[in-house]
């Protein structure tokens, strides 16, 4: 039995390993970055897709309406915490990506601009420290 789950758990993870490999091929063969992208996001639901499913259909099976109930609340919080962490993480890379260079440049041009500039660049990167803290308080608040 611990096989069998050992398995299932890793049967998403090879898939989206395997299309993440496919779609790098896929563009040094000359595919637009569009395509592969597409492709990305596409296998990413399908995966969504079926975890989301199959711990229902499990649960459902036993015919433990309670345990099904805990089963998907345990799962939603989950989901929650690493949306949460993903996207801020997301964000608070997209905000150090624009503010670091800005950064850089400005303390090249005055080096008394630095403390200034180093602080536009925290901030992006608090944007994930609050992610994370939400995260930790969705897994253990419950």
């Amino acid at each position: 039995m611990l096989v069998l789950n050992l398995i299932l758990l890793a049967v998403p993870v090879v898939f989206l390993m395997a299309s993440a490999v496919i779609a790098v091929k896929a563009y040094e063969k000359g595919k637009s970055r569009k395509k592969t992208v597409l492709m990305q996001i596409s296998s990413f639901a399908a995966v969504f897709a079926i975890c989301m499913v199959c711990p229902i259909v499990a649960n459902a099976a036993t015919g433990d309406a309670a345990a099904a109930t805990s089963g998907i609340a345990d799962g939603l919080a989950y989901i929650g915490a690493a949306l949460a962490t993903g996207l801020s993480c997301i964000g608070g890379g997209i905000a150090v990506g624009n503010a670091a260079p800005a950064a850089i440049g400005a303390t090249s041009e005055d080096p008394k601009a630095f403390g200034k500039a180093i602080i536009f660049v925290v901030l992006g990167e608090g944007i994930a420290i609050y992610g994370m803290l939400v995260s930790i308080l969705l897994i253990f608040a419950r």
